[in-house]
C-alpha cells in the first residue's frame, strides 16, 4: 500500500505561509532593494511593480495545474502530466536542486543575520555555529508534524513584517529625508524600460518560491480550492509588501544622487534606517526580524524539497526509501535527513567564506535552476491546456507572456558573462540537468513508474 502523507492537515492561512515563507519578505528586503538602486535609481517601487506583474503572469500556470491535480510532486507532477514522463522528472529534478541549495542558503544567511545582531549588541559569534544549530532546528521542526512548520513560519514572518511595518509608519509620517513625500519612485524618473527590465531580474529574485505551498497539495484541507488561493494570496500580499517598504527605502535614503547612493552601497538598508530614525536597539530588532525571516525561509523550503523528493522516491528514485512516511507524525523523514544533511555539508564545504557570500553564491545557483523549473511548467500549461480545450483565444496571452518575460530573465543572468565565481553557476547547473537526463535514459522503469502514477493520480483527482 502506498504511504499517504498526513491529509488535511493545513488550513487557508497555513498553505499561504508557507508560499510566502519561502519568499522571505523581510530577508528579500534586507538586500534586495539596494540591488536595485544601484541599476534603476531612484524608480525602485516602481521595479517591483513590474516585477509583481510578471510573476503575476507566471502563477497564472501553477494556479490553474492546482486547480485540477493535487500533489506532492508540484512541477515534477504538472511537467510530467503536460509534456511527459521524462520532462516530468527533468523539471522536478530541476526544481529539487533549487530547494536543495536554497536550504543550504537560507541557513547561511540566518548565520549572517544573527552574526550582524549579535554583533550589533556586543557578542561576537561566527555565521557557521549559528547555521548548523539553525539546520538542526529546521529538522526537528519540520520533522514532527507539517502544522507545526507551517505556524513557525507564519509567526516568525509575521513578527519580522511587523517591525518592518513600524519602521515603515515613522519613515512615512516624518516624510523621508525630505520631510515630504513623492510620487517620483513610481515613474521611470529618466531611466528607460530597457533599464527597469534589468533591474527587474533583482525584484524578481525576491518572489523565488512563490509556488512552494504547491508540494502541500495531498496536506491541505480541499487543494484544488486552497492552494491556488494560497499562491494567489502569497504574490499579491508579498508584492504589495514590497512595493510599500522598496518606496519607504527610496523616501528614507532620499531621493537625492547622495540618497540614491547611500541606499544602492547599504549591505543592510533597513538596519541603517532603523538606527537613523529610531533607535539602535530598534535597528538591532529589525536584524533580528531578519534573521527570523531567513530561517522561516529554510524551514519552507526544506518542507517542500523533501515532499519533492519523497514523490521522486515513492516512484522509485534511488530508493523506495525516500518515499516512505514517518509512523508517527505523518512527514517524509527520510526525504527531510537528505535534504537537510545536504544542505549542511553545503555550509561546512564554504565555511571559510562570510555567510554573505554563501548565501548569494547558493542563491544565485538555485535561482538558474528554478527558472527552468517554471519555464517547463508554464511551456506544459500552454501545451496541456489548449489541447484539452481549456485554454483559447486571448487567455493564451498570460501564459505566453510568462514564458517570454521567464526567458528573458535566464538570459540576463547569464549574460553578458559575469566575474568569477557567477561565471561557474550556469554550468554547474547544466552539469546537474544532464546527470539528471542521464537518469532517465539509464532508468526506464523509474519513466514508466512515474507515468503510472501521475496517470493515476490524475484519473484520481479529476473524478473527485
Amino acid at each position: 500500500m502506498q504511504e499517504q502523507l498526513r491529509k488535511n492537515g493545513l488550513s487557508y492561512p497555513e498553505a499561504i505561509g508557507v508560499s510566502v515563507a519561502i519568499m522571505a519578505p523581510t530577508a528579500a528586503m534586507a538586500l534586495n532593494g539596494a540591488l536595485v538602486a544601484g541599476v534603476a535609481g531612484v524608480s525602485v517601487p516602481l521595479t517591483f511593480l513590474v516585477a509583481m506583474i510578471t510573476i503575476g503572469l507566471v502563477s497564472y500556470a501553477f494556479i490553474q495545474f492546482n486547480r485540477k491535480f493535487s500533489s506532492s510532486g508540484s512541477v515534477y507532477a504538472f511537467t510530467t502530466v503536460s509534456l511527459g514522463p521524462r520532462m516530468g522528472f527533468l523539471s522536478g529534478w530541476s526544481l529539487l536542486f533549487t530547494y536543495l541549495v536554497f536550504t543550504g542558503a537560507s541557513a547561511a544567511e540566518i548565520g549572517a543575520f544573527m552574526q550582524s545582531f549579535l554583533s550589533f549588541v556586543g557578542l561576537p559569534v561566527g555565521w557557521l555555529p549559528i547555521a548548523l544549530v539553525s539546520i538542526v532546528l529546521i529538522w526537528l521542526l519540520a520533522l514532527f508534524d507539517v502544522r507545526i512548520g507551517a505556524r513557525v513560519m507564519l509567526l516568525f514572518e509575521g513578527i519580522s513584517i511587523l517591525l518592518i511595518l513600524i519602521l515603515s509608519v515613522v519613515i512615512l509620517h516624518r516624510g523621508g529625508a525630505a520631510h515630504h513625500l513623492s510620487a517620483i519612485p513610481f515613474t521611470l524618473a529618466g531611466n528607460h524600460l530597457g533599464t527597469i527590465g534589468l533591474a527587474a531580474v533583482f525584484a524578481f529574485l525576491s518572489f523565488a518560491g512563490f509556488e512552494g505551498a504547491s508540494s502541500l497539495g495531498e496536506e491541505t484541507a480541499n487543494p484544488r480550492r486552497a492552494i491556488p488561493i494560497s499562491i494567489a494570496s502569497a504574490v499579491i500580499i508579498t508584492g504589495i509588501f514590497y512595493m510599500l517598504v522598496s518606496y519607504v527605502q527610496s523616501v528614507g535614503f532620499g531621493l537625492s544622487p547622495a540618497g540614491v547612493h547611500a541606499f544602492s552601497v547599504s549591505s543592510a538598508p533597513l538596519g541603517d534606517l532603523a538606527k537613523t530614525y529610531m533607535s539602535s536597539g530598534f535597528a538591532a530588532a529589525i536584524m533580528f526580524g531578519a534573521a527570523l525571516s531567513a530561517f522561516s525561509s529554510a524551514l519552507g523550503t526544506a518542507t517542500t524539497g523533501s515532499r519533492l523528493l519523497f514523490a521522486m522516491g515513492r516512484d522509485g528514485f534511488i530508493h523506495r526509501g525516500l518515499g516512505s512516511i514517518h509512523r508517527k507524525y505523518r512527514t517524509p523523514h527520510v526525504a527531510l535527513t537528505v535534504v537537510m544533511v545536504i544542505g549542511l555539508l553545503e555550509v561546512v564545504a564554504l565555511a571559510r567564506q562570510p555567510g554573505a557570500s554563501v548565501f548569494g553564491w547558493l542563491g544565485s545557483i538555485g535561482v538558474l535552476s528554478l527558472l527552468l523549473a517554471y519555464l517547463a511548467t508554464n511551456i506544459g500549461a500552454i501545451i496541456y491546456f489548449t489541447r484539452n480545450g481549456n485554454w483559447r483565444g486571448a487567455v493564451l496571452i498570460v501564459p505566453i507572456l510568462a514564458t517570454v518575460a521567464l526567458v528573458y530573465t535566464l538570459y540576463t543572468n547569464v549574460y553578458p558573462i559575469p566575474t568569477a565565481p557567477t561565471r561557474y553557476f550556469p554550468y554547474m547547473v547544466i552539469a546537474w540537468i544532464i546527470i539528471g537526463i542521464c537518469i532517465v535514459v539509464t532508468n526506464p522503469t523509474l519513466v514508466g513508474n512515474i507515468a503510472k502514477r501521475i496517470a493515476r493520480e490524475s484519473l484520481h483527482t479529476q473524478e473527485e
